[in-house]
């Protein structure tokens, strides 16, 4: 009894349900046909680097070097927040000369000790590729503005790897969003469906009548 029920809402409302995934199919498609849909990983790149204060005495130096390596450490730790702050992004947009090229630049830095590494992504493989030099230049030549410990003159900031700028792979959200949309268009469409069923108290079968407690006594056929 359960199917014939169904199978009776089906067949009414079947229209209703399909007016949310309609829609929803109108919007997704032409980004599907254009190939615009999961594009948007942009380009990523990352860098670690070492910094210490200047250096030049060490070779007058006694002892086990602890306090060196420690002063490293500190300094990199600054420099990882410094490096996701807004005055690193200033001096970003001063070396580049173009403050245009930061739309979309996202920056995340961490440190193991005294390595750091900052993680930059963009949505322009070129414009990476310019600010990923603009920021180690700003790292190597302008920290000691913000750090007034280190007097005037930089931290030795060393990088230890050739940062090349690859395709990051758009998130797993982007790439699923269509086929995620249409779940929710075909459930909206039921939910609207359900919705007018509920309020309609329109009788159109013979055993709905009997369930009410009336008793046929004839019907017309439709033809």
């Amino acid at each position: 009894m359960e199917l014939i029920i169904l199978m009776r809402f089906l067949r009414r409302r079947w229209w209703l349900m399909l007016i949310p995934v309609v829609v929803v199919a109108i919007l997704v498609f032409p980004d599907l046909l254009n190939n615009e849909t999961g594009t948007t990983g942009g380009f990523r790149t990352e860098f670690s680097y070492s910094a210490a204060q200047e250096t030049s005495n060490l070779d007058v130096r006694e002892g086990d070097y602890q306090d060196v390596w420690l002063a490293s450490e500190f300094v990199v730790n600054a420099f990882t927040d410094w490096s996701t702050s807004t005055s690193f992004r200033t001096e970003l947009a001063d070396v580049t000369g173009d403050a245009s090229l930061l739309d979309g630049l996202n920056i995340v830095a961490d440190n193991n000790r005294s390595i750091g590494v900052i993680y930059m992504s963009h949505p322009e493989q070129d414009a990476l590729a310019t600010l990923r030099d603009a920021a180690i230049t700003v790292l190597q030549t302008r920290n000691q503005t913000y750090f007034p410990h280190l007097g005037d003159t930089p931290a030795e900031v060393t990088i230890l790897n050739q940062p090349p700028v690859t395709f990051a792979q758009p998130p797993v959200t982007d790439r699923f969003e269509p086929i995620l949309q249409l779940g929710v268009a075909i459930f909206a469409g039921i939910v609207l469906a359900g919705l007018v069923e509920y309020f309609d108290h329109t009788l159109r079968y013979r055993d709905e009548l009997e369930a009410q407690g009336l008793s046929v006594l004839a019907s017309i056929p439709k033809k």
